[in-house]
């Protein structure tokens, strides 16, 4: 069907549909008059007609944004779809359907095997099933005590044969087989017993001796949070950091500032100083000062410490006025802008450059594109926790499809943008065991609120996306995943990450849900250039927010040279050195190694040496974009 049809056949005189291309108004006009015989067709019926049409886009519109509040964005059709592929595979799976009964009843004869040994000896029986390693929730040894470990045993043998009744059908879509197994994970997660207070011995027994107190300070802790979410308000507990005093507190100043970005200069703290700056890129999903937390555990902190002068850009928090801004404003008006900035402020023809998460994407777009059209620039390309294959994007990904888009853009049509509790909520999800019910049996049974540290503040201080970006960028890469398949374009033409002709350093992390390290590893499939990739411990914030001197912390590090075979992700990750620390001695060794060997000293960037004249700094860092709420 040809594209200007909009996706609708035409109809015809007769009634019939046609494949023909759709018309413009006019031209439907003239066909109507001579098929008919009308001389005088009236017009306003086909306005009426394209306003009613209108007017029920609008409507469905709306009702979708309206549902997608109560459903947390996810679009019940897109599940249903996936459970009736799955209901109607097991109906026709004779032999599948009598592996579930036989699991079933193996696990029902077994946990009856165990409830008669721990009726005879108490606490001498051995457990039917053990918790996975990252379960914590059934860990206390309260757990073991009658009938408490019955009750966290049947439900532990439930999740697991819905586990095994999702997995393994015969001519099920995988994708579909994964979301139906997250979802009813999901959904056995809402009623595990460690939820609620008669079936949850510790809750009961610290009942038992405050005497109650605990369930009325989380009475108030609800209460308390209930009124923030109403007022649409983060928790007041949440953020007990403040920034430009506890947190993105290393001395800079604003150098620049456009309707999106503000670009704030860090001075070198050594003598000499490595001639190529480096851009810090972080996601505009976040707050920039994921790279500037505390003092002790401050990248930009440690990389003025290292000799480098620094420049990061901070992301202006959308509103519903910036409801139209495009990815490609992102890149213009944000990454192409500052590394033209800073050319012009520091004279130097290159510069090193580093992506965090999303901003890791956008900048090897950017470079694949400076690539293409000859700019060199760019001195180095690091990307942290950063995919550019979105192929296996893990479980944030099995939603993305043409109806849950369809859905979503929909919800942001309405508002102008995706609010951050909605992506908050997304990101929950995926850690619902810890990130939401542990925490509100926390805080609203055993009434205790845990100590916001710097990361969990700046967690808290989310930001919005733009309605048009957002929904591009799902599409594009999420969805089709133009950039590892050669459709993406910039400025009117396709991109490659195979045209990037600088060294690459990339960073992965072990627990990382966003941006899974398999995935973030497929760069070596897309670069032909040597490639130093690194798997450090921790998750996709952790992870990446690993100071020298951070306890129990570790990485592997390997270098590809171009020329060099694949290796697959596993075995990658079983024959790479293994180091105790951190990551960052090793990276900030990697810059300097490819660094120009001219060291400047600090004083020519204070008196401006034979730099161009120094502009007149906007403000001090942190700026103002970052307090925008």
């Amino acid at each position: 069907m040809d594209k200007a049809s909009n996706g609708r056949a035409k109809v015809g005189v007769g009634g019939g549909s046609t494949n023909e291309p759709r018309y413009n108004p006019i031209e439907t006009t003239e066909l109507s008059r001579r098929a008919v015989g009308y001389d005088d067709l009236d017009e306003r019926l086909i306005r009426d007609s394209y306003s009613a049409t209108a007017a029920a886009e609008v409507l469905d519109r709306s009702f979708h944004a309206g549902l997608a509040h109560y459903t947390a964005g996810i679009s019940p059709a897109a599940l249903a779809n996936a459970y009736f592929d799955w209901a109607i595979h097991l109906w026709m799976s004779p032999g599948k359907q009598f592996e579930l009964y036989q699991k079933a009843f193996r696990k029902l004869a077994r946990f009856n095997r165990y409830i008669a040994s721990e009726a005879l000896v108490p606490g001498n029986g051995h457990p039917c099933i053990e918790p996975l390693e990252q379960d914590r929730r059934f860990s206390a040894d309260s757990w073991r005590k009658w009938p408490f470990n019955v009750i966290y045993q049947s439900f532990l043998l439930q999740q697991q044969w819905w586990y095994n009744a999702s997995c393994g059908i015969r001519g099920l879509d995988p994708r579909h087989a994964r979301v139906v197994e997250f979802s009813t994970r999901q959904i056995l997660d809402t009623v595990s017993p460690s939820n609620f207070l008669y079936s949850n011995p510790e809750l009961l027994e610290a009942t038992r001796e405050q005497m109650g107190l605990n369930l009325v300070r989380g009475a108030m802790n609800y209460v308390s949070d209930l009124s923030d979410m109403v007022g649409g308000y983060q928790p007041r507990h949440a953020i007990s950091h403040v920034v430009g005093r506890d947190v993105a507190t290393t001395p800079g100043k604003v150098i620049y500032r456009n309707d999106l970005i503000e670009l704030i200069h860090y001075t070198p703290k050594t003598r000499k100083v490595h001639a190529e700056p480096i851009l810090l890129v972080p996601a505009w999903i976040m707050k920039y000062y994921i790279l500037d937390l505390s003092p002790h555990n401050s990248m930009v902190g440690y990389l003025v410490e290292q000799g480098f002068e620094v420049f990061v850009i901070s992301w202006r928090n959308p509103g519903p006025e910036h409801r139209d801004l495009s990815f490609d404003d992102y890149r213009k008006l944000g990454l192409q802008k500052a590394i033209d900035i800073i050319c012009d402020f520091t004279g130097e023809r290159q510069i090193h450059t580093a992506g965090y998460c999303l901003g890791g994407t956008l900048l090897a777009i950017m470079a694949s594109a400076m690539a293409r059209d000859g700019d060199d620039r760019l001195k180095s390309v690091t990307l942290l926790a950063a995919q550019t294959d979105f192929s296996s994007p893990g479980e944030l990904g099995l939603f993305i499809d043409d109806s849950q888009l369809a859905f979503l853009d929909d919800m942001m049509w309405e508002q102008g943008f995706l609010d951050s509790r909605q992506m908050a909520g997304a990101f929950q999800l995926l850690r619902s065991n810890d990130l939401i019910w542990s925490r509100m049996t926390r805080e609203y049974l055993l009434g205790e609120r845990e100590n916001s540290n710097d990361l969990m503040s700046w967690n808290a201080d989310a930001t919005r996306m733009p309605y048009r970006m957002h929904s591009e960028y799902l599409r594009s890469l999420f969805l089709n995943n133009d950039l590892a398949e050669g459709r993406f374009r910039v400025d009117g033409r396709a991109v490659s990450v195979g045209d990037v002709r600088v060294p690459m350093f990339v960073v992965s992390t072990v627990r990382d849900h966003v941006s899974p390290w398999r995935s973030v590893y497929r760069i070596h499939l897309l670069a032909d250039v040597p490639v130093t990739f690194v798997l450090a411990s921790g998750g996709h914030n952790g992870g990446i927010v690993s100071e020298p001197g951070h306890p129990r912390r570790s990485f592997r590090i390997a270098t590809r040279r171009g020329d060099e075979n694949f290796i697959e992700a596993d075995s990658w990750a079983a024959t790479a050195d293994r180091h105790e620390g951190s990551w960052w001695h090793s990276w900030s060794e990697w810059l300097a190694e490819r660094s120009d060997d001219r060291m400047r000293s600090v004083d020519d960037i204070a008196t401006n040496g034979k730099r161009p004249p120094l502009p007149e700094a906007l403000c001090d860092a942190p700026g103002t974009y970052v307090h925008e709420m």
